[in-house]
C-alpha cells in the first residue's frame, strides 16, 4: 500500500554551533535519526547559513533534498526566518521551525531569536528547539500519514512511564482546561501529571469531575505558582530526566514579571535536549496529543 502526504512540509532549520559541529551533534543526530520520516515527508527545509554548511560537512544532503539556503545569521537569516513564519505566501512561508538552541549560546537571546519563537506562537506554528521535540514531532507527522512508527522511539511513547508538566498563563487557563478535557484519555495513560499553582489546582477539579472525587483528587501533582517558583520546582524534574514533555500554554501578548522563570523551565529542556520539549500554542497542542494518542497506541 503507498501512502501520498497532503502537503509538503516547508520547515525553517536552525541550529547553534555546538549542535553542528561534532560527529555526533544534535544535527547530525536528528537529521539520521529521522531520516524514515524525512524520506517519507520529503518536506523542504529552509535553512540559515552555517546549519547548512554543516549539513553538507556532515554528508546529510542526501537526507534532506529539498534545501532552500537563507544567509548565515550575521548576515539576517535568521531575521529572514522570521518573516517567513508570518508570510501569507503558502509558498514562501514556513509551517514549522526547528531551532535546535544551546542555552549557553548568547544568539539563542538575541531578539530575532526571541521574535522566532514568538512569531511561532501568535501565527500558530510549531516551534521546536530541542532533539527530542523536533524528532517526535517528525515521527508523528509522518505516522499520522501513514508512514510505519520508528522502533527506536518506541520507549518514548509508553506514556504509563513517563511524565508531562501542564502549565498556563492566566489568559490561557480556560484553553488548557478545553485542551485536557478534550484529550483527557491521551493525558490520563501518563504515569505523572505535574502543573504549577492555579493550573493544577483546575486541572484536578476537571479530573474529579471525569473520574470522580477519589480517583481525580491527586490527578495532577501542583506545584507552586510560576511567581512564587514553581517554574524552577518543574525545571528540576526535567533536568533529573523525570519529565519529557511540557505543555506550557503561553500568552504572548502580556509582559511578564516572572519572564526569568518561564526562561528557566525553557533552558531546563534546551539542557537535556535529547529527552525534553516544549509546547507553547493551542492548535499545536491539540494536533499533537491527538496525534501523541494513535502513536502510543501501535
Amino acid at each position: 500500500m503507498s501512502f501520498t502526504v497532503a502537503k509538503k512540509l516547508r520547515i525553517g532549520l536552525i541550529a547553534n554551533r555546538s549542535h553542528q559541529d561534532a560527529q555526533d551533534s544534535a544535527l547530525v543526530q536528528l537529521l539520521r535519526g529521522s531520516r524514515q520520516a524525512i524520506t517519507f515527508l520529503q518536506p523542504e527545509f529552509v535553512v540559515v547559513g552555517r546549519t547548512l554548511d554543516a549539513m553538507v560537512m556532515h554528508g546529510l544532503l542526501d537526507i534532506c533534498q529539498h534545501v532552500e539556503r537563507f544567509p548565515y545569521g550575521r548576515d539576517g537569516g535568521l531575521m529572514k526566518l522570521v518573516s517567513r513564519v508570518v508570510d501569507s505566501d503558502p509558498a514562501k512561508a514556513v509551517d514549522a521551525v526547528i531551532y535546535l538552541i544551546d542555552p549557553v549560546d548568547p544568539s539563542s537571546v538575541f531578539p530575532e531569536a526571541v521574535a522566532l519563537k514568538r512569531q511561532c506562537v501568535i501565527h500558530r506554528k510549531p516551534f521546536l528547539a530541542t532533539l527530542a521535540g523536533a524528532r517526535e514531532w517528525l515521527e508523528l507527522e509522518a505516522t499520522i500519514n501513514g508512514a510505519p512508527a520508528d522502533p527506536a522511539l518506541n520507549a518514548s511513547f509508553a506514556l504509563n512511564n513517563e511524565g508531562i508538566a501542564l502549565i498556563a498563563h492566566d489568559a490561557m487557563k480556560e484553553k488548557m482546561l478545553a485542551l485536557a478535557e478534550k484529550h483527557f484519555s491521551v493525558l490520563d495513560k501518563f504515569a505523572y501529571r505535574y502543573a504549577t499553582g492555579t493550573t493544577g489546582g483546575l486541572l484536578n477539579q476537571l479530573a474529579k469531575k471525569i473520574k470522580g472525587e477519589a480517583a481525580g483528587c491527586d490527578w495532577v501533582q501542583p506545584f507552586l505558582s510560576g511567581p512564587l517558583g514553581g517554574d524552577a520546582q518543574l525545571a528540576e524534574l526535567v533536568l533529573d530526566r523525570k519529565i519529557r514533555r511540557i505543555l506550557f500554554l503561553e500568552d504572548p501578548h502580556v509582559a511578564r514579571q516572572h519572564e526569568a522563570d518561564i526562561q528557566l523551565l525553557e533552558r531546563a529542556a534546551r539542557t537535556v535536549t535529547d529527552f525534553a520539549q516544549v509546547f507553547s500554542e493551542v492548535e499545536g497542542a491539540d494536533r499533537w496529543l491527538t496525534f501523541l494518542s494513535e502513536r502510543s497506541s501501535l
